[in-house]
């Protein structure tokens, strides 16, 4: 039995009946993940487990606006092709069901079986009503993430501040603990302890200036060999640093590893074969008309470090799973864009990975045109933008950094309503979503002032994942 065919037998009872149009509308993502219908939101309670990768999230069954919190999943055996199957947790009298995060209780640490999936979970409470705070409680399942049974001991943190939410959970080896980042209001964050799962106790706080909302803690090594760890919030700032189980202690500022309107709220899974850290965000900003869905997940990506000591940077790589939906890929030859003579790029494909090499020369901006649109590279300020006429935002549109230098490496993951764009190896990334405008060919190239040359260009066009 492959592994597609294991996970489909596995949550096969759990499967609804196809709709004649499902995936196939006409703002539908083709290669990534969103929900059959209504309102989606963060990434929750992402965990592999016996060739199973799990995608929780913030859902509303009952309509395509923002309420009635509750956590859907889907399950996929390859981090691309993804099946909806039934919603997880419910809300109930301690309120709706906020963010959170699952890992795989291989010691049987809280007493719920061996290997069994424990999902730790914010109940929301009351905005209005203080009596009934937000707190941190857990679910469990014995079966693969098919059935989830929440504790009844609940909460297993109570109370500490403000809307206090989005528990993250991970290992400590050297300290022997589970740790638990929790945020708590404004920039502040902080990390709880335990040794059973179900009682925790709070032992430092934290701030993550710029950002609130949604912590994820986890080491990496850095290219010395070092074990780093990172401290990261919803609007993808970060900071690196050490941490021996008892202290969190900050080696870098707060840095920005997502850039873009869209990514937001990502989250890495836990439990990962060869020690993978993948992360996945929430694709937001996206209001696409009339559709039966409201937004969709990323592209997963993997984290990686560059650099050692003070001098590391955090490396977003879409995963090596995106080939598996190549249908057809091109190669081209050293292309030389003059000014205000378009490059146009040999495809029809709306669903597309690109990457290519630009030198930079004299010029002072290029312009990469998808389907109507115009991502513009400004080498004057070093910035890149992404102009979007066909979709209004409420988000700043702030400029993405380029790096220094006269050659740029350009990566993009083109769907139809989305944009992923990975520079110099994924040194930095960005996301945006967007509504096509009028165009002849779906991809264009073209320099503003002086010539500039494309080295390395290749062309892979996307299948859809739900075909």
């Amino acid at each position: 039995m492959t592994r597609r065919n294991y996970v489909h037998w596995l949550f096969a009872e759990m499967e609804s009946p196809p709709e004649m149009s499902l995936y196939d509308e006409l703002h539908r993502p083709q290669f990534h993940f969103s929900p059959k219908k209504n309102w989606m939101n963060d990434p929750n309670g992402l965990v592999y487990q016996d060739g199973v990768w799990h995608l929780f999230f913030q859902y509303n069954p009952e309509s395509n606006i923002w309420g009635n919190m509750t956590w859907g999943h889907a399950v996929s055996d390859d981090l691309m092709h993804w099946q909806q199957v039934e919603h997880a947790l419910h809300p109930d009298e301690t309120g709706t069901m906020f963010s959170g995060c699952a890992i795989v209780d291989k010691e049987n640490t809280a007493g719920f079986g061996k290997y069994a999936l424990l999902f730790f979970y914010t109940a929301a409470g009351d905005y209005v009503d203080p009596r009934v705070p937000f707190t941190q409680c857990i679910a469990y399942s014995t079966d693969n993430g098919k059935q989830l049974t929440k504790y009844e001991g609940n909460p297993v943190v109570e109370w500490i501040a403000g809307t206090n939410r989005d528990p993250k959970v991970i290992w400590h080896e050297g300290s022997a603990h589970w740790i638990m980042a929790l945020y708590l209001d404004k920039d502040r964050y902080c990390l709880l302890r335990s040794t059973d799962l179900k009682t925790w106790e709070q032992f430092q706080e934290l701030r993550l200036e710029g950002d609130d909302e949604c912590p994820d803690f986890f080491p990496l090594t850095d290219e010395a060999g070092e074990e780093r760890w990172i401290l990261w919030g919803a609007s993808g700032i970060y900071k690196v640093g050490s941490f021996d189980g008892t202290e969190f202690t900050p080696d870098t500022q707060a840095r920005v590893g997502e850039h873009g309107p869209a990514g937001y709220a990502a989250q890495t899974w836990s439990d990962t074969p060869d020690g993978r850290r993948i992360q996945i965000s929430w694709m937001r900003d996206g209001i696409y008309p009339e559709m039966p869905f409201n937004h969709h997940m990323s592209t997963p990506v993997e984290l990686t470090l560059a650099g050692s000591g003070n001098d590391v940077t955090l490396v977003r790589w879409p995963v090596p799973e995106v080939e598996s939906v190549r249908a057809q890929s091109k190669s081209f030859d050293q292309q030389v864009v003059v000014a205000k003579k378009p490059y146009i790029v040999e495809t029809e494909a709306k669903l597309l990975d690109v990457s290519f090499d630009i030198s930079k020369q004299d010029s002072s901006s290029l312009y990469v045109i998808i389907r109507g649109q115009y991502m513009m590279f400004d080498w004057t300020k070093g910035q890149l933008s992404f102009i979007r006429s066909g979709l209004k935002s409420s988000l700043a549109e702030s400029g993405v950094p380029i790096p220094a230098g006269d050659r740029l490496s350009v990566r993009m993951l083109i769907d139809k309503t989305s944009v992923e764009i990975f520079l110099n190896q994924g040194m930095v990334s960005a996301s945006f979503n967007f509504l096509p405008g009028a165009y002849i060919d779906p991809l264009v190239i073209q320099s503003r002032d002086s010539e500039q040359t494309i080295d390395n260009l290749e062309v892979h066009e996307l299948s859809s994942i739900w075909t």
